[in-house]
């Protein structure tokens, strides 16, 4: 069954849902260590969220980039993140979805988030057919993301690094079933309508 051009699809509970970053170890480590954001991290600047495990991988190369060295897998409350969607404004101009160019821009510079949607990732890094959602927190759902709505960081970097390791050694189907299992998100069609055209 082929999958939708525009859809969440996330590893998830029936109260919190998955999203990954990565960042330096002075960030990373301190995060998971403490299952909180260190005071270091700036709460007033855009963080982007993600919840797909093989975009994350594309964005931060398995974890090898730089500042990019640790990848954080953050449980987050399905409230919060339903919140930051609800509220969010696309992160481009859409005529089949816009008033006009004015209107998305004053609405944008308003929204506490935003939000993309770039080809989703195979093991190989290349794109796929459809899209990922990558969700962009500022002002308020950045404080909130980082003061209420987490409930747990995790350090997969190993996880990155073992999956990385079989798909470098052609072995696609033992990579595969170390994939966090990503589902269809619960009743995302009101969720996502303003942000799809």
């Amino acid at each position: 069954m082929e999958n939708p051009k525009y859809q969440i699809r996330a590893k998830q509970t029936a109260t919190t849902v998955t999203v990954y970053q990565a960042y330096g170890p002075h960030l990373g480590l301190p995060a998971a260590r403490d299952n909180r954001f260190p005071p270091e991290w700036k709460r007033d600047r855009m963080t982007w969220i993600k919840p797909s495990f093989l975009w994350m991988m594309y964005r931060c190369g398995w974890g090898t980039k730089e500042g990019q060295e640790t990848v954080l897998a953050v449980e987050i409350t399905r409230e919060g993140f339903e919140w930051a969607l609800r509220n969010a404004c696309l992160s481009h101009y859409d005529r089949a979805l816009h008033t006009d160019a004015a209107t998305w821009k004053r609405r944008l510079r308003q929204a506490p988030a935003r939000v993309q949607w770039d080809p989703e990732r195979t093991l190989r890094l290349g794109p796929r057919d459809f899209r990922s959602l990558q969700l962009g927190l500022s002002g308020e759902a950045a404080r909130r993301y980082a003061d209420e709505w987490t409930v747990a960081i995790t350090d997969v970097t190993p996880l990155a690094h073992e999956i990385h390791a079989l798909v470098r050694a052609g072995d696609l189907d033992a990579a595969a079933a170390l994939l966090p299992e990503e589902v269809p998100y619960d009743h995302q069609e009101d969720l996502i309508a303003h942000l799809i055209s």
